[in-house]
């Protein structure tokens, strides 16, 4: 049995949504943020204290696109993702990595100096920086969205899934405002898709 350890909005949405596009069974463990120092023994999973973490026998992962890209080539055929022969693969590949190092990062530095860092700590300057970092990264999404419903293929894949959370992340740090238009109804739909809606109920 798969099973995920999840805390609400955080980069472990991305294999839960995947888990729930697919219609797999899987136990979810909720616990609080940060798990390293409020959920008991979590450090003996992930020494890295990092969310999310996923059990599969004897198999661990800690990369939350990595479990998405290992899900559907594992528990597959699957439209969720994308093989060697399809024209848009290497765009798909390119989707997922980007999705972390290039969208998802900076938006963790944000979150960080507006949030999660004691008073004295918080820096706005920083936080506007890579906010500003962040939106200038968002350039390629929302060219690559022109005139399309979806990044690659034509279809819903796990590419959407991957960078849809870093435009959500960025939603919820109040940095939608600045989206441009392709971008914003890219999110809208994202957030009206049914394994989404679970997921949300289940955090």
């Amino acid at each position: 049995m798969i099973k995920l350890y999840h805390c609400k909005n955080s980069r472990s949405v991305r294999p839960l949504w995947a888990l729930e596009e697919m219609g797999l069974s899987y136990e979810l463990v909720v616990m609080p943020f940060p798990p390293r120092s409020k959920y008991e023994g979590y450090l003996d999973l992930n020494p890295l204290g990092t969310v999310p973490t996923l059990k599969d026998g004897d198999k661990t992962l800690t990369e939350s696109t990595g479990i998405c890209q290992y899900l559907v080539e594992n528990y597959g055929p699957t439209e969720l993702g994308m093989n060697k022969d399809e024209p848009e693969y290497a765009d798909y590949i390119n989707w997922l990595f980007r999705s972390d190092a290039t969208l998802t990062f900076p938006l963790a530095i944000v979150l960080r100096y507006t949030k999660l860092e004691p008073e004295e700590r918080r820096n706005n300057q920083i936080a506007e920086d890579y906010a500003i970092w962040f939106h200038s990264r968002l350039r390629a999404v929302e060219a690559a969205l022109e005139g399309k419903d979806f990044l690659v293929g034509d279809r819903f894949t796990i590419a959407d899934i991957a960078v849809g959370y870093s435009l959500q992340f960025a939603d919820r740090l109040g940095l939608s405002d600045r989206f441009k238009p392709n971008c914003l109804r890219y999110l809208e739909s994202l957030n009206k898709r049914s394994a989404y809606l679970r997921l949300q109920e289940k955090s």
